[in-house]
């Protein structure tokens, strides 16, 4: 079925704060979103699907596009997505991988769409850019911290990394806007991922230490 266009109300990224950072209040239908992961459990994964889980709350599917066996559908279905309406394709090489990322890009039941992408070549991130806007598709693209120095086609481009806890309850991570089309680049703020109760806040101001008089002073 057909769904709203990119000119649409735009997608809750489901932190409130991260919403002010980018322009209109959100991410916007028709574009590629990158989130850099800047260390293994930081919770990229996790913020990238509670922003698939946005995109398709009116209807349509999300496509999962995971040739390196990375998505875990247990943690999906917890956040509310429906199973039937969670498609995953497991390509067998790097062509079969291009062709179903362009296709899910494309389709317009398709509201989003995640992928774990390396080695992305200029010409094909086009290409992925020009599908995602004819489909009006939000495509959430998760890559390696050292895809930053690469050149990209997309409108947000997102660094996360994981941050001591200091007794925080839940899972504190950075998020660096790196790049935002319209937006406010260079900004970064300091989140709180709690997989209990699903939400995404600000994180708490650490207390500045007290320092010690030194011996002898």
């Amino acid at each position: 079925g057909s769904r709203r266009q990119a000119d649409a109300e735009p997608v809750s990224t489901a932190c409130p704060a991260l919403d002010r950072l980018l322009p209109g209040g959100g991410l916007t239908r028709g574009t590629l979103v990158e989130w850099l992961t800047g260390g293994e459990g930081g919770g990229t994964v996790t913020l990238a699907l509670r922003v698939a889980r946005e995109a398709c709350r009116d209807l349509g599917v999300l496509v999962v596009v995971d040739s390196r066996g990375e998505f875990y559908a247990p943690a999906v279905l917890r956040m509310g997505l429906e199973p039937e309406r969670i498609v995953v394709v497991r390509p067998s090489g790097r062509a079969d991988f291009v062709w179903a990322l362009d296709q899910a890009l494309r389709c317009p039941a398709v509201p989003a769409t995640l992928a774990w992408v390396e080695g992305l070549d200029g010409r094909t991130f086009r290409r992925f850019q020009l599908a995602a806007e004819q489909g009006a598709s939000l495509g959430l693209l998760v890559r390696p911290a050292e895809a930053r120095r690469e050149p990209s086609w997309a409108d947000v481009r997102l660094l996360v990394e994981p941050r001591p806890s200091a007794g925080v309850p839940g899972r504190r991570l950075g998020i660096h806007v790196l790049r935002c089309r319209g937006g406010a680049d260079g900004q970064s703020l300091e989140v709180v991922l709690d997989d209990e109760t699903r939400g995404v806040h600000l994180a708490p101001r650490l207390a500045k230490p007290t320092r010690g008089r030194r011996a002898g002073a």
